[in-house]
Order: C-alpha cells, then sequence, then structure tokens
C-alpha cells in the first residue's frame, strides 16, 4: 500500500512539472506573438516622413501588431504632408501611439497634429509640445494671408482634439497664440495621455487600454509584447535627404554651374554630365517641396546677368543685379504660405552659394570666354600688327623679316626702303601687307 502512494505521488509530481512547462512554453508562445512595430521619426514633417509612417501602419496591419509605437522628434514641417500623416493615423486599423521620445525632443508645429492624432499620445521627461502657430520663411504675410492660414490651421486642429476627446482649447491657442507646453502641463491639460520613461514604460502603462478603431473597440495587449523597430528603406531615406531645401538648392546650383561651364567649354562632358544628372535630381527634390516659382525664375535671371556682365561694359551694374536677383531667389524659393515651418534655406548656405556664384562667374566663366576672344597670337591670323624689317625694298612688293621668318610683302603705301621699320596690316594667300612704322 506505502508503494502504491508513493508511486501516484510520483505520477502526480510528473503531471505537475509537465503541466507548468506546458504553461511557461503557451506564455513564451503568447509574448512572441504579440507585437509592437516602433519607428522614429527624427526629422521635419516631408514627404519621405509621410511615407515612412504610412508604411509602418501598413506593416503594422500586416503583421497583426498589438500597435505602432511612433517615437517623434521634430520641429515642424510641410501642411500637406502633416495632412496625409494624420489622415493616416485617423483612419488607421492598427492602433497608433505617438511617442514624444527621448528627452529632451519637441513635438512643435506640425508635430502638434501628429500628436493629437494619435489612438495614445505619450511624452517622456523633458520634452515640450506646441507653437502651432502658421509662419512665414521671408517675412509677414499679409494680413489677409495670414489669417486665412491660421484659421485652417486652427480648424483642422480643432477637429483632430474632438475626434481624440483631447483639450480643444489649448490645441487651438497653441496655433492661434503658439502655445508651448511641458510633457507635466501637457498631461494636466488633458493634451496628452500619460508620461513615460522608455518604450517598455510606455508598453507597460497602455497595457488594457481600449482603443476605438474604424471597424470597432480593441483592448491593447502590450506588456512583455516583441518590439520590432522598422527602420526607413533606401528610398525613404533619399527622398528623406532630398526633401531638405538645402540640399534641393545646393543641387539647381551645381547643376546650371554644369550645364554653363559645358556650353562655354563644348566638349569638356564631364560637367555638362554632372550638370545634367545635378539639375534633373534637383527637379524632383524641389518637386516635393514648395516652390516658388518666382524664386526660380529669379535665380535663372542672376546667372543670365553674371554672364552678360562678361560681355558687356556694365561697370560692375550687371553683377550687382546678379547679386540681388540671385539672394532674393534664393530665400523665395520655397513658398512660405505652404508651410507650417522650418522648411527654408539656410542663410549661410546662400551666402556661401552667392559668393561662391560671384567668383565662378566673374573668374573661372569670365577668363574662359576672354581666352575665347583674345587676339590670336599664333599662325597666320597672329603676325596681324606685328613689326618688322624690310630686308629688300618694297616697290611696291618685296619681302620683310617678321618674328625671324622671311615673308612676300607689299606696300599698297608706295615705296618702302630696304632696312626699314614696317608693321603688318594685313595677310591674304601668305602675302603680308605692310606699312612702314611711325
Amino acid at each position: 500500500m506505502p508503494v502504491m502512494k508513493i508511486l501516484a505521488l510520483h505520477i502526480a509530481l510528473i503531471g505537475l512539472v509537465a503541466f507548468g512547462q506546458g504553461a511557461s512554453s503557451q506564455t513564451r508562445e503568447d509574448t512572441l506573438s504579440r507585437k509592437v512595430l516602433v519607428i522614429s521619426v527624427d526629422a521635419t514633417i516631408n514627404p519621405s516622413t509621410a511615407e515612412y509612417i504610412s508604411s509602418g501602419i501598413r506593416q503594422a496591419l500586416e503583421a497583426n501588431a498589438e500597435c505602432l509605437v511612433i517615437k517623434l522628434n521634430t520641429p515642424g514641417g510641410l501642411l500637406k504632408s502633416t495632412r496625409v500623416i494624420v489622415s493616416e493615423i485617423l483612419d488607421s486599423e492598427v492602433p497608433v501611439v505617438v511617442f514624444v521620445y527621448p528627452g529632451g525632443s519637441q513635438s512643435a508645429s506640425a508635430g502638434v497634429f501628429i500628436t493629437l492624432a494619435g489612438h495614445i499620445a505619450a511624452m517622456a521627461p523633458g520634452t515640450n509640445i506646441g507653437a502651432a502657430h502658421p509662419v512665414t520663411l521671408q517675412g509677414e504675410q499679409d494680413s489677409i494671408m495670414n489669417e486665412k492660414a491660421t484659421n485652417d490651421a486652427a480648424a483642422f486642429i480643432r477637429t483632430i482634439s474632438e475626434k481624440r476627446a483631447r483639450n480643444v482649447k489649448w490645441a487651438e491657442d497653441a496655433v492661434r497664440k503658439s502655445l508651448s507646453i511641458t510633457e507635466t502641463e501637457a498631461l494636466k491639460e488633458n493634451v496628452i495621455d500619460l508620461i513615460a520613461i522608455s518604450v517598455e514604460d510606455l508598453l507597460d502603462k497602455i497595457d488594457g487600454r481600449k482603443i476605438s478603431l474604424p471597424s470597432g473597440e480593441k483592448v491593447l495587449d502590450t506588456k512583455n509584447a516583441e518590439e520590432i523597430d522598422v527602420e526607413m528603406d533606401f528610398k525613404q531615406k533619399l527622398l528623406d535627404l532630398l526633401s531638405d531645401p538645402n540640399i534641393a538648392y545646393i543641387l539647381l546650383m551645381i547643376g546650371l554651374y554644369g550645364i554653363m561651364f559645358e556650353l562655354y567649354n563644348p566638349g569638356a562632358i564631364f560637367p555638362g554630365v554632372a550638370g545634367a544628372i545635378c539639375l534633373i535630381i534637383a527637379f524632383y527634390s524641389l518637386h516635393t517641396l514648395p516652390v516658388n516659382y518666382a524664386g526660380l525664375a529669379l535665380i535663372i535671371l542672376s546667372i543670365i546677368l553674371f554672364i552678360a556682365e562678361i560681355k558687356v561694359v556694365s561697370h560692375g551694374l550687371l553683377t550687382i543685379g546678379g547679386v540681388i536677383s540671385l539672394i532674393l531667389g534664393s530665400i523665395m524659393l520655397i513658398d512660405a504660405d505652404s508651410t507650417l515651418e522650418v522648411m527654408k534655406i539656410s542663410w549661410k548656405v546662400i551666402l556661401v552659394i552667392v559668393i561662391f556664384t560671384v567668383a565662378f562667374f566673374v573668374f573661372a566663366i569670365g577668363f574662359g570666354i576672354r581666352a575665347q576672344i583674345r587676339k590670336p597670337t599664333t599662325g597666320a591670323e597672329g603676325i596681324i600688327g606685328e613689326e618688322g624689317e624690310a630686308i629688300s625694298n618694297l616697290d611696291p612688293e618685296g619681302q620683310v623679316r617678321v618674328h625671324g621668318e622671311i615673308w612676300h610683302a607689299e606696300s599698297p603705301d608706295g615705296f618702302i626702303s630696304q632696312g626699314t621699320r614696317v608693321i603688318v596690316t594685313a595677310i591674304s594667300n601668305l602675302k603680308l601687307t605692310v606699312s612702314k612704322l611711325k
């Protein structure tokens, strides 16, 4: 009997161990099956950013992820791209968590719209949000245009705030009054949902939250979920680089330099090929930006004025006009009315380009053109204007020595005695026309 009891006890223990291992295995499988995709936006809001976030939402949906976490740090960007991103988030079938992270980051201007659009909005300690007032890049807009832009942005942010049940009044004030607040103030004002010190802390705190999606409600199960970082692909990184107004501007100028240099030095090949490539890439880059074509026209005009200065004596007036035109065109190249903030060309870049352009056309191309129009110094044409000596009497024909060479010559002015200094006035069929040197 005792033996039977011991055997039964062993069987029970083995069963418990097996059950525990099975439960542990099931827990691990559940953890691995629960995924959270994480993307990082640490740049201005542009078409590349919009594509990156849109792609992240699609990948999260395909992976059946619990949610998509957007780590956000942006000073602002394009309104058009912001609208695309907000639309994608509002219509997303996967929960989108916007996390202003890490410490020291900001969600300014366009970033405010994106943060408020998230199903869950969170911030890390030491971050701030706000200052969403539309701004100009080349000075003040007129009052009517400024009021239109502000009212449009205010209506846009009110719609987002009402959709997510956030503080509508603060959101509108962020647009109209450029308010900016810290993470603790944002939590107190019902601008965000929570404060987290890390992505892991964030996932722990949002676990169990109920999210309203277009298809219905979803309860988040994010505690201990697997985090999958999704980076930009090559195309998105390239577009992000080209979406920088400074890069687009530099490529445009290099392209113009290359084409002009090839036109004035036919056969150089490399400047023309490099210039054409840079110009095509620049146009693609400008296509992603809000280009002001008046600014582009002024830049082209400045190049024309620099070339004209080389050929026309204007005592520097054309150069001054070219510099002014280039500076104004550079400032105006990006359309101010199409941005919320930061999409502008750096003054340092503009000044460097202006100085380099003036030097390029005044010295490099200037010397090239002067070399083309300089009086020939070799060959038959180069002998005109040279001095020589009559080595025989010219009556009216004879022989002269010019540059150590003996030429057959004639004198339309009449007799010239041997040994007289002469000057060449013309050449025809290897016969010189000379006259006495006065």
